[in-house]
């Protein structure tokens, strides 16, 4: 059985540079949210030479619009959403320090050799778990973009976020792997 790496953010490149396609990690630090709207309202920011609500360098994006807490809990439910709305912007973010990306399904060609370039990490998180990852959540915040509701940024605690690095900074994919140990 493959033992699970424990990391924190921000994100060391050291660490980054240790990762590999298909490992399982759990996750502990400050994450923020931010789905396609934000991502459209962060690019819209950047090219009016104005400044982000929070600094990407080291930091970690999970694309994701949590639900409203429930009575007595930090956070709603908080799975992932698909990754690839975002692969429009997600090249100019991670040249400007963004270091990992939390999601489900494929990335584009242009996405994954900026993380190569840039030394940035793709995770996966498990679809139609978001009540199971919202236990991993120890606080919530809304930092930015309030009036997108759901998809407003909101930075997260975790601890013991269970993922799966899909992309390494060595070109592997995770889903190409899992589809070539079919063809033989």
């Amino acid at each position: 059985m493959m033992e699970i790496r424990r990391i924190k953010t921000p994100l060391e490149d050291r660490v980054i540079e240790e990762l590999k396609s298909g490992e399982k990690v759990f996750l502990s630090g400050y994450i923020y949210t931010a789905r396609d709207a934000a991502h459209k309202r962060f690019v819209d920011t950047l090219n009016e030479r104005k400044t982000l609500p929070f600094d990407l360098e080291h930091q970690v994006i999970y694309y994701c619009g949590p639900s409203p807490s429930p009575p007595g809990k930090v956070i709603g439910a908080c799975g992932p959403t698909t990754s690839s709305r975002m692969d429009l912007y997600a090249p100019q973010l991670i040249s400007l320090g963004l270091k990992g990306m939390i999601g489900k399904g494929k990335r584009s060609q242009s996405v994954k050799d900026s993380m190569k370039q840039y030394k940035a990490i793709y995770f996966g998180a498990t679809g139609g778990a978001g009540a199971l990852l919202s236990k991993s959540v120890t606080s919530s915040e809304i930092i930015a973009y309030e009036d997108l509701g759901p998809e407003a940024v909101v930075k997260l605690g975790v601890k013991n976020l269970p993922l799966f690095v899909i992309n390494d900074i060595y070109g592997n994919d995770l889903y190409e792997m899992g589809m070539l140990q079919y063809k033989k």
